[in-house]
């Protein structure tokens, strides 16, 4: 009869602090921000803050509402910087 390993059951453990960043976004919101780099940016995306194209290979951030991670989008640093600053 073959022996079974039964494994307790693992904990889910906490997100990194370097993987979590979360900060006051636009309107005073907060937000969990991560900044992507040049060589792991491999799609274009539309930044939603001045709706221009942000190309392959560009470093940029992503950020989401921190209870609404479906709302998640990709902004330029400049501008997710710019839009943070503003409060309301």
């Amino acid at each position: 009869m073959p022996r079974h390993n039964r494994r307790g059951r693992v904990e889910p453990r906490p997100v990194p602090a370097l993987w979590s960043n979360r900060v006051t976004g636009p309107g005073g919101g907060d937000f969990e921000m991560r900044p992507v780099t040049a060589d792991r940016a491999h799609k274009r995306y539309t930044c939603p803050h001045c709706m221009g194209p942000i190309a392959p290979g560009v470093a940029h951030v992503v950020a989401w509402p921190r209870h609404d991670p479906e709302s998640r989008r990709h902004w330029h640093s400049g501008c997710w910087h710019r839009a943070a600053r503003t409060r309301g």
